[in-house]
């Protein structure tokens, strides 16, 4: 008896990437790619509308138009179509980023850098209820709770208060008394210790640890 095939939807905005990725997955007999989606709202009415059995899903759609991120699409997807696992498909390996997607109900994350291979397996893994992490993406986590992140310093938890109110660095540096080469000195080390990329991922990460109040 033959098993159906995996009905797979890809969401990402740019259209090579949905083509590579289909020409990819149809390559695989137990895997068929039934829809595609340009943005995360996309994603999930057309996951509401065809009950897919997995989504690979962008991290970051790039359109300004206020639209949704992936990870707010995971969320909505858990309550519209709880039947629907997704992997969550991206360039970004940045353990903050890993862990706002599984919490937001994703089973999966893969790099785009990544072997095909690796891509295959998440999918599998994912579609059959566990979690399907790619090896730089585990070895990230485990080294996280093997290793605790540093705590930040008062001096950089000021630096995280006043680039959660929007402050750029020459402000912040007046505010503190301090040159802007120090305050880009405090945001390098803030970025790495909180494991995050850009001035709103370091408010986020800090807000989710409990390190920052907002409101």
């Amino acid at each position: 008896m033959t098993t159906a095939p995996l009905r797979l939807l890809i969401a990402d905005d740019h259209a090579v990437v949905r083509a590579g990725l289909r020409a990819l997955l149809d390559g695989e007999p137990d895997l068929e790619v039934v829809a595609e989606a340009g943005s995360g709202e996309e994603a999930v009415r057309l996951a509401a509308e065809l009950a897919p059995g997995l989504v690979l899903m962008d991290l970051r759609f790039a359109g300004a138009d206020g639209g949704i991120d992936g990870v707010e699409a995971v969320r909505r997807l858990t309550a519209e179509a709880p039947g629907t696992a997704v992997v969550m498909l991206t360039s970004y390996s940045g353990r903050a980023d890993v862990v706002r997607a599984l919490e937001a109900g994703a089973r999966g994350y893969v790099l785009k850098a990544g072997p095909p291979e690796e891509l295959f397996l998440a999918v599998r893994e994912a579609a059959a209820g566990r979690i399907g992490l790619a090896s730089e993406v585990v070895g990230g986590l485990v080294g996280h709770v093997v290793s605790p992140p540093p705590e930040l310093s008062e001096r950089e938890r000021e630096v995280v208060r006043l680039l959660a109110d929007g402050h750029r660095n020459r402000a912040i540096a007046e505010a503190l008394y301090l040159s802007e080469a120090t305050v880009k000195t405090h945001l390098v080390r803030i970025y790495r210790k909180l494991g995050a990329e850009n001035r709103a991922a370091a408010v986020s990460e800090a807000v989710r640890r409990g390190l920052l109040e907002l409101g």
